[in-house]
């Protein structure tokens, strides 16, 4: 015998299986949800304290109750130029252990942590934007007694010594390194990350396998990135203030805007890119150069997103090179050199 089913016995069934799987797709997502708040807050490693972690050649500077790692290098030169260098996303002054030693040849230097990486403060009530960065960097060069700084700017740093061209009226120059205007590397979507994914954003920056994985993509030569490499850039996650401040910084990521910056810097500007960088392709080379009149555009070969690194002779001669030309007022003729 077949019993035939009305109508209304199909749509309550429908109806009971749909809430049935609505529960069941409900459960699943708390679920998940949970396991990735677990993920995130369980327990970090044994932190460290910050002179714990000081070494031979860090100084520190208080500006705007924030503590301000670096260290200097070279002989000052009265009424010379200061390069001032400052790291990218994640990174921190080890980043310049290499360019360094060989800008100082021509003058001072100065390596420097930013507030939220390397052994500077790591506030949680900061505003970690590249403007307000630009604006505790003027500080620390003012602390500094620094009367004519060239900023040297990598990536973040880059982007950051925009702001500072504008800014700051004193400054001699800028070198900006595969800086991070028209592509950032920063996927847009980590300015809208609900909890608690900024706290899991600083727990992968804090992990060393996924750090060393992450770093080397953007070399061409990997072998760079080195044990001592990898073992001075986690000193920042192995802090007793890491996680609180950087889950803050993960969580405050927004757009610096310095694309509409570009026609207020009139100080001359040298732009140094790794030919293998991936995020900043030869169009997007051509684009700042042309947003910048009279800046001079230098491709390094045989290096990535990082060539003050892994081509730090190169990179150190074209900063030399023009930094004699603005020191003798020169005006710069706006080359671009392939």
């Amino acid at each position: 015998m077949y019993v035939i089913a009305d109508q209304g016995d199909w749509a309550r069934w429908t109806v009971s299986a749909l809430k049935k799987t609505g529960l069941v797709v409900l459960a699943t997502a708390i679920a998940a949800y949970g396991a990735l708040v677990v993920y995130a807050y369980w327990p970090a490693p044994e932190a460290v304290s910050v002179a714990a972690l000081t070494q031979p050649g860090d100084q520190f500077v208080t500006v705007n109750d924030l503590s301000i790692r670096y260290r200097s290098y070279g002989e000052h030169v009265a009424g010379g130029p200061t390069f001032v260098l400052m790291h990218g996303f994640g990174n921190s002054l080890q980043s310049f252990r290499n360019l360094a030693p060989l800008l100082a040849e021509a003058g001072s230097v100065v390596a420097l942590d930013l507030p939220g990486y390397g052994l500077s403060s790591i506030p949680v009530d900061y505003d970690y934007g590249n403007a307000n960065q630009a604006a505790t960097v003027m500080a620390v060069v003012r602390a500094l007694g620094i009367e004519r700084p060239i900023y040297v700017g990598h990536s973040m740093g880059g982007a950051i010594a925009v702001h500072l061209g504008v800014q700051d009226k004193t400054t001699v120059g800028l070198v900006l390194i595969d800086p991070g205007i028209f592509a950032t590397g920063v996927p847009a979507a980590t300015q809208f990350l609900p909890f608690p994914f900024p706290r899991i954003s600083a727990k992968l920056f804090g992990n060393r396998d996924w750090r060393a994985q992450f770093l080397k993509q953007s070399f061409v030569d990997p072998s760079v990135v080195t044990s001592q490499v990898l073992d001075d850039l986690m000193m920042t996650a192995r802090r007793e203030d890491y996680w609180a401040g950087a889950t803050a910084m993960m969580g405050s990521f927004a757009p610096g805007g310095e694309p509409a910056l570009l026609p207020d810097v009139k100080t001359p500007v040298l732009l140094v890119f790794g030919e293998a960088d991936r995020n900043h392709p030869d169009a997007l080379r051509r684009q700042l150069h042309d947003a910048l009149p009279g800046s001079t555009l230098i491709v390094i070969k045989g290096a990535g997103h990082y060539p003050h690194e892994e081509k730090a002779v190169e990179v150190a001669e074209a900063v030399k090179t023009m930094a004699k030309v603005w020191a003798g007022a020169a005006t710069i003729g706006g080359a671009a050199v392939p």
